[in-house]
């Protein structure tokens, strides 16, 4: 029966666009759907104790090298895409291949990976007359801004598809890491390296695929969204800000589960857009603010997030009820 209702929910996001045209929501369920897919390739890594405060600089590596290799080399983001892919890829193994080779864990690798983020939006920062700098930068519009070879569409139906099979292969990814080996052996590592290792775990290379696994999630994501809103700045898709906000909208929704980062990024997206709609450039500022309260108050009274507290409280009434 659950099944059924998982095809059916599936078959009604879908068809929505068709039936509700309605250009403004259908931009706010897009940009959902892009940053659940950007929470999710966290949570990957994440809830295996891996807690990374650089993926904003993953995020930012996927959509500037898109948008500079399209505007200065005029590669399509066919090829693009994969490039900033496997530059994500590379960044994650220089950085995370000395922290586990080393057996820097816990707050230490939380650090290095702040300082990467730190420096991702340094660069992007400091090469203004090639990224744009602090102002942002803008892909070139090819045809009039509608075009599959340059992965550029006017139509929100068609973004709103594409990002939703997007976020269906993260959750896909999701779960398929859960079922896996991969998981059972991160989990040994997460309780203890040394017991794992003697067990015949390969603690540095089973940590270093999950990583590499959701920075290249990650940069993906920010690849998409550059070519959504054809518009990109530091603060938007790098940096501490952005890896924080991936660390809050997780932590809220649910990191052991995988519908958790959802609802951390309708939660996170819908405050944003209050807060802007409400308050204007009063509020500019006040969701990191908010994002901050909100995330010591769940770590202290709900430290399973929305979504698993509410599968904590069903497994209890059942266990009740029988």
């Amino acid at each position: 029966m659950t099944r059924y209702l998982w095809w059916l929910a599936g078959a009604a996001l879908v068809a929505l666009p068709f039936v509700y045209r309605s250009p403004y929501p259908l931009h706010i369920l897009v940009i959902i759907l892009i940053w659940s897919f950007a929470y999710t390739s966290w949570s990957v890594m994440g809830r295996f104790g891996l807690v990374s405060l650089g993926h904003g600089g993953f995020m930012g590596v996927g959509a500037y090298v898109t948008a500079l290799a399209w505007n200065y080399g005029h590669v399509s983001p066919w090829v693009g895409v994969p490039l900033a892919v496997a530059a994500s890829a590379a960044l994650a193994v220089v950085v995370a291949y000395p922290c586990f080779r080393f057996r820097i864990t816990g707050h230490y690798f939380a650090l290095v990976t702040l300082a990467l983020s730190g420096i991702v939006l340094q660069v992007i920062t400091a090469t203004r007359d090639y990224t744009g700098g602090s102002l942002g930068y803008t892909p070139e519009r090819y045809q009039g801004g509608s075009s599959l070879w340059a992965f550029q569409f006017g139509d929100k139906t068609t973004w709103y598809l594409i990002a939703l099979a997007v976020w269906a292969a993260g959750l896909y990814v999701w779960n398929r890491v859960d079922r896996s080996m991969l998981r059972y052996a991160l989990e040994a590592i997460s309780e203890d390296e040394d017991a794992a290792a003697a067990t015949g775990v390969h603690v540095t290379a089973e940590k270093l695929k999950i990583t590499v696994l959701s920075a290249t999630m990650t940069a993906l994501a920010g690849a998409l969204y550059c070519q959504y809103q054809m518009f990109i700045s530091p603060d938007t898709v790098s940096g501490i800000s952005v890896s924080l906000q991936m660390v809050f909208a997780v932590v809220v929704g649910g990191i052991y589960v995988s519908l958790g980062p959802t609802i951390g990024a309708v939660i996170t997206i819908l405050l944003a857009e209050i807060l802007r709609i409400g308050f204007g450039t009063r509020a500019v500022g006040w969701d990191n603010l908010v994002y901050g309260v909100l995330l010591i108050l769940f770590i202290i009274f709900l430290p399973k997030g929305i979504v698993g507290s509410l599968l904590d409280l069903r497994r209890r009434l059942r266990w009740t009820s029988s």
